[in-house]
């Protein structure tokens, strides 16, 4: 990484500072084939989830022992992004698998520098396959193109998780640490410089932070994984927005600080270089 973004992460306060990791091999039998994700333990058994972001305990029949989600965990972060979306579009480590139509894992610039993530699919996500795509999408597309910015170009679109809740309910918390490791494979994948998270599901999904949206706003977080740290901003989901249209305003303001943020990594760079 340049000086220059050194010198701004340390001023926000993000250290150990951002390094690119280098792609793990992906796990190889001794034919040669990919290996199997877990398959020793694809059996769901109960957990015991925490509460999710809504107040509701975790789905009792989701996810799996202890030990297998971690052999789970293991072997999706080494997967590339085809092998990602194979085993993504086979999950059924949470009760969401038995009921979508289809996974939708994300979409957008595989190298973004921007990635932003919202909470999970809903019904018109889950018939065509690409995250906010209903009224909520056309929304977060407006708020790309306010700061300068087109999905899909130079910029990466996720969900906390890749399977429809019904309903569209939030995500509870076991679900959404079911589709994790997924999560954390893409943001370990794209490496951008700046994560946007949008609702409070996101935030709990990506920080663990479970206070409320308006105590969260305003801050810089930081996203880390082994030696890979993010600077996180988060703010409220577009379908929220749409609900309460007095906190556009302050959705506004959370995007001009991100794009001043990222402004000033890129100028950084460009000094050093």
């Amino acid at each position: 990484m340049s000086l220059g973004r050194d010198r701004v992460l340390n001023e926000i306060g993000l250290s150990p500072q951002w390094k690119l990791r280098q792609p793990r091999a992906v796990a190889r039998d001794e034919k040669g084939a990919s290996a199997p994700v877990a398959a020793a333990c694809s059996t769901v058994a109960p957990v015991a989830p925490a509460a999710s972001p809504d107040g509701r305990d975790g789905h009792q029949n989701a996810g799996l022992p202890v030990h297998c989600r971690a052999e789970q965990a293991d072997a999706i972060a080494r997967l590339d992004w085809i092998q990602l979306r194979q085993s993504i579009a086979s999950c059924r480590a949470c009760a969401l698998g038995a009921e979508r139509r289809q996974a939708v894992p994300g979409v957008g610039d595989e190298q973004a520098n921007w990635l932003f993530i919202g909470e999970g699919p809903g019904a018109e996500e889950d018939a065509r396959g690409e995250p906010f795509v209903g009224p909520a999408g056309k929304l977060l597309d407006a708020m790309l193109a306010a700061i300068g910015l087109k999905r899909g170009n130079d910029v990466y679109i996720a969900n906390a998780v890749k399977c429809r809740p019904p309903g569209n309910r939030t995500p509870e918390a076991a679900e959404m640490a079911a589709c994790s490791p997924y999560l954390k494979r893409q943001i370990a994948l794209i490496q951008p410089r700046l994560i946007v998270l949008l609702g409070r599901a996101a935030i709990q999904a990506v920080l663990g932070e479970a206070g409320s949206l308006a105590s969260l706003r305003g801050k810089v977080f930081a996203y880390r994984d082994q030696e890979l740290t993010i600077p996180v901003i988060v703010t409220y989901h577009p379908a929220y927005l749409l609900r309460t249209l007095t906190d556009k305003a302050k959705a506004w303001e959370d995007l001009c600080r991100a794009r001043a943020m990222m402004r000033e990594m890129l100028a950084s760079e460009s000094v050093s270089a």
